[in-house]
């Protein structure tokens, strides 16, 4: 009897130790989403469902401001990895931009370019807003500081000679931005993200009137020019209900991490994401999930690769 209860007793401290050491296996990676009304965050959603694999990599998407309040989290070991345009990860991998006189995030490294995200310009009809010149003396919202929208919305307005005293800004999500314009106490709003972006579908799908303005002409040329991590893009019409085609600028949307993250982790993740059930979802999940393929994740990449994702890349015969 002594010896079956020693036995027991030893048999319930094994599975106790199993399951501590099954615990500590268990890998968790955060993804730095955006707000809940853009484009990043229900993508984010679908990649961390579809590259989870229960009980080794837990992945969770977490709401934030946006690309530059992603890379700072991974800076500073506050999140895993997150989404950023091209043109922030560039600018913090290097030190220009934004983080001209700031220390570079020499450690930020490359999981995946993902899909171009189309810069709007979304004006109420009415308002007389036809270009981007036509913004002065109007009440434009140009997303929350920590956004890659705000700092394009810059771009745009100085490219057009258009200054932000020329305007009344206001510094607001595109989702409030959308509540304002529709009461009419906000004539237009920027927004940098995938179309179709939820929060403008909701105010097209509502009535209450809006359009998209055009970027194109020599000012959206010269633009281009000196930022090649623009690109010509096309919203087409009626992505957003009743609302025409519009001409504009589009920038990649990446997933970023730190070259500290786990190398075998970054290569499960990444693995999965190209795989026939993660790509299933996603194509069937958002017009921008069909464009998240393993041939498109390796293009308009301007930082390191994260060595877990180059494995596998190599692997697919897409990096040498």
């Amino acid at each position: 009897m002594k010896f079956r209860q020693l036995a027991a007793g030893a048999l319930v401290s094994v599975m106790a130790l199993a399951g501590v050491s099954s615990a500590q296996a268990q890998q968790f990676f955060r993804i730095g989403t955006g707000g809940t009304a853009g484009t990043y965050y229900p993508v984010g959603g679908m990649i961390a469902n579809a590259v989870s694999q229960p009980g080794k990599i837990v992945v969770t998407a977490q709401a934030s401001n946006g690309s530059l309040a992603n890379v700072n989290a991974i800076a500073g070991g506050a999140m895993e990895s997150g989404f950023s345009q091209a043109d922030v990860a560039t600018w913090a991998f290097t030190g220009t931009g934004p983080y001209e006189g700031k220390p570079k995030v020499a450690e930020l490294r490359m999981i995946a370019n993902l899909y171009p995200e189309s810069i709007h310009l979304v004006a109420k009809k009415g308002t007389g807003i036809k270009t981007v010149a036509d913004l002065k003396g109007k009440r434009v919202a140009l997303d929350e500081p920590g956004s890659g929208t705000l700092i394009n919305a810059r771009m745009v307005l100085a490219a057009y000679g258009v200054k932000e005293g020329d305007i009344k800004p206001e510094y607001i999500k595109p989702n409030q931005a959308g509540d304002k314009l529709k009461d009419g106490a906000l004539d237009a709003f920027f927004f940098v993200g995938g179309a179709p972006a939820g929060a403008i579908a909701e105010l097209a799908s509502s009535g209450a009137g809006i359009e998209l303005v055009p970027l194109a002409g020599p000012e959206a040329d010269a633009l281009r020019a000196k930022n090649p991590y623009f690109a010509a893009d096309t919203i087409p019409a009626n992505t957003y209900k009743d609302v025409a085609a519009a001409q504009t600028l589009a920038v990649g949307a990446q997933w970023v991490t730190s070259a500290k993250a786990d190398t075998e982790v970054v290569y499960q993740i990444t693995k999965a994401l190209y795989g026939q059930a993660a790509q299933t979802a996603l194509a069937a999940g958002h017009a921008k999930g069909k464009l998240i393929t393993k041939e498109n994740a390796v293009r308009g990449v301007g930082i390191p690769y994260h060595p877990g994702a180059e494995k596998f890349y190599k692997e697919a015969g897409l990096l040498k």
